[in-house]
C-alpha cells in the first residue's frame, strides 16, 4: 500500500504562487506599456493639430 502514494509527484503549492505573480507582473507591464503608446499617440497627434491650425490661419 505504501507503493500507491509513491506513484503520485508531489504537491507543489508554490506553482499557483508563481504563476499569479508572473500574471501580477504582465498585468502590470501590459497597463505600463498601454499608458505609454496612448501618451506616444497623443504626443504625435498634437503636432499635427498645431499645424493644420497655423495652415488654417493663412
Amino acid at each position: 500500500m505504501a507503493s500507491d502514494q509513491g506513484n503520485e509527484p508531489p504537491a507543489k503549492p508554490a506553482q499557483p504562487k508563481v504563476n499569479a505573480t508572473r500574471e501580477d507582473r504582465l498585468k502590470a507591464a501590459l497597463k505600463a506599456n498601454m499608458a505609454r503608446r496612448k501618451a506616444q499617440a497623443r504626443a504625435r497627434a498634437q503636432p499635427r493639430d498645431e499645424e493644420a491650425n497655423e495652415h488654417d490661419k493663412n
